[in-house]
């Protein structure tokens, strides 16, 4: 059986990078809160960096550009799966 992560709320992440930045202790937080270290020290690093704990907010230029990049590939595969559907049935109607 896997075990679930839990899913905790903007306000929540906030508090814990308020603590931090007041001076409280990462094995503290770690204790009363039952988190990991590295849980913490992401949501410190996309405050530090954003403002924001959301994922899409916290990329860089080069992933923002590959996700841009990769959504138009695949909308343009689509184009051409779909005149190649096309052509093949106006062949038929030709015959």
């Amino acid at each position: 059986m896997s075990k679930k992560q839990p899913t905790y709320t903007t306000e929540f992440k906030r508090k814990i990078v308020e603590l931090r930045e007041s001076g409280k202790s990462m094995a503290a937080i770690q204790r009363e809160y039952g988190m990991s270290k590295a849980t913490i020290s992401n949501w410190e690093k996309q405050h530090k960096t954003s403002g924001s704990f959301k994922a899409a907010d916290n990329l860089s230029e080069e992933e923002k550009e590959l996700r841009s990049l990769r959504k138009e590939n695949k909308k343009l595969r689509m184009e051409v799966d779909i005149l190649k559907q096309a052509a093949l049935i106006l062949g038929r109607n030709g015959e």
